[in-house]
């Protein structure tokens, strides 16, 4: 078995297991967040969630929102987690080749019959531990996920290479493995990164309109012609493509926020959005 240690415990989030359970309750209790412990009575029938991913104290409260609803979940799903390889090491997208995934709360099972599936079905997905193996932006998503649900499997996806053809076509790679299995798609993003709050505000409502409208040429646009520096576009227009090809276009807006809610600076701030992605 090959495993996936944790790279950024201790950085992102804590690494003493029982002060990591702490920070995530504090993410659902904070003002910020859904303002409740999971898990969820509601029953949602969701494809997927945009979920941010910087340190705990900073966007933690704002995942909360997606992974609250994500608690109600009774059956064994396997997650879909797309991130950013925000370091550009390995292949330009890439699955993982280790099988398990650890974290300070446990070890993750790798969704190995998932993971074959996709590769024998994509030309441009390859089989390569460097692409994650110090990337934090699916690696912050797996505690959540374990405070969150009981039993679940994962499929991480990291993607250096974001063009929008890239995503269409990891989308349609994915919606063509799938094959009737129970999964649940996260695509990980941040919004602006490091403008005064007004300016973020301003340029995440542009992005955010356009995935809800699920409008993937015009979330390049604005991207292109306002120079919105949205880390994770790549996996959103994943998420945007495969909700459009499996009849999931039914977007909300769960919390927009950023970091000057947490620190008080609105000087320089990252923008934050939970988004949903659900049966009309």
């Amino acid at each position: 078995m090959r495993t996936r240690h944790a790279a950024v415990a201790g950085y992102f989030y804590p690494s003493d297991p029982d002060e990591l359970k702490r920070s995530i309750e504090g993410s659902f209790l904070n003002r910020v967040g859904p303002g409740k412990l999971p898990p969820s009575e509601g029953k949602v029938d969701a494809l997927g969630y945009i979920v941010p991913h910087a340190g705990y104290e900073y966007s933690g409260p704002v995942a909360a929102h997606a992974y609250y609803e994500i608690s109600s979940i009774n059956d064994k799903f396997t997650f879909i987690i797309l991130g950013p390889n925000h370091y550009g090491i390995g292949s330009p997208i890439a699955v993982p080749q280790s099988d398990i995934w650890e974290t300070p709360l446990g070890n993750i099972e790798v969704d190995e019959s998932l993971k074959h599936d996709v590769i024998r079905e994509s030309n441009m997905i390859d089989i390569d531990d460097s692409a994650h193996w110090r990337e934090h932006s699916i690696e912050v998503q797996l505690p959540f996920l374990q405070y969150s649900l009981k039993e679940f499997k994962i499929l991480p996806i990291s993607m250096a290479y974001m063009e929008m053809g890239a995503a269409i076509d990891v989308a349609e790679t994915i919606f063509r493995a799938i094959n009737g299995r129970k999964v649940m798609v996260i695509a990980s993003s941040d919004m602006t990164h490091y403008e005064p709050q007004p300016s973020v505000t301003k340029k995440d409502s542009l992005a955010i309109d356009a995935i809800k409208s699920l409008d993937i040429s015009g979330l390049y646009l604005a991207i292109s012609q306002h120079n919105i520096t949205m880390c994770g576009y790549g996996p959103v227009a994943v998420l945007i493509h495969l909700s459009k090809l499996l009849g999931y276009t039914d977007v909300k807006l769960l919390k927009h926020s950023d970091s000057g809610e947490m620190t008080g600076d609105t000087k320089s701030v990252v923008g934050y959005a939970s988004m949903g992605f659900y049966k009309k």
